[in-house]
């Protein structure tokens, strides 16, 4: 999820470089040289746009939301009329993402929340600010199911749209432990599985993407 080119400035191209070398080598180790030479910038060039690595790592975590965001905006699951329908093809469509390398597919913003949470609230509060952004925007689906299949517990929109963040989170980090992106496209088929039968869907149960 880059989109490095030429014509980009070099605070862009340092962006898209902390994307990729903080996916793969995870905060702490990601350091400004591998920063400015993935991005084939200077040092100079790096400090001159970000006080420090702590200040490009909240800007990349507002950067990946950016990207990230207009790339849900745009995804086919948007098109369903049922607002379960929207929400099961929504996870189907984060299982469809696992392609690649586990770096390539992985959040940046889960990866370097788990590093600092405790160490760096500016990060943590950037990565949470990104994490519960997206969740908002399955809120509204999940609302409008609950209501159109008459749907109601000790739960709310709200959390289930967290669910399924913490969720796929924890598939990331099991395909990490076990380098494996199948294992993760079992955890988040399970998730489906598991929204089907909140909404008394059994018929959807055994749907995955």
């Amino acid at each position: 999820m880059t989109k490095q080119d030429t014509k980009q400035t070099a605070r862009d191209r340092l962006l898209d470089a902390a994307l990729v070398v903080i996916r793969e080598k995870g905060y702490a180790a990601a350091t400004v040289d591998d920063l400015c030479a993935s991005a084939g910038v200077t040092k100079g060039a790096f400090f001159h746009h970000f006080r420090s690595k702590e200040d490009l790592a909240v800007a990349a975590a507002d950067y990946w939301s950016q990207m990230t965001g207009a790339l849900f905006a745009g995804a086919p699951y948007h098109r369903h009329n049922d607002p379960l329908d929207r929400v099961l093809a929504y996870v189907d469509f984060r299982r469809e993402l696992l392609q690649g390398a586990v770096p390539e597919f992985t959040c940046l913003v889960g990866t370097m929340v788990q590093e600092t949470y405790d160490s760096n609230p500016a990060i943590r509060l950037a990565c949470d600010a990104s994490i519960s952004g997206h969740a908002r925007t399955l809120e509204a689906d999940i609302a409008e199911a609950m209501e159109l299949h008459g749907v109601k517990g000790d739960w709310t929109a709200e959390s289930l749209a967290l669910f399924t963040q913490a969720a796929l989170q924890g598939a990331f980090i099991l395909a990490k432990a076990k380098e494996s992106s199948e294992v993760a496209a079992d955890m988040v088929d399970h998730l489906h599985r598991y929204i089907a039968l909140l909404f008394a869907r059994p018929d959807q149960a055994t749907k995955t993407a």
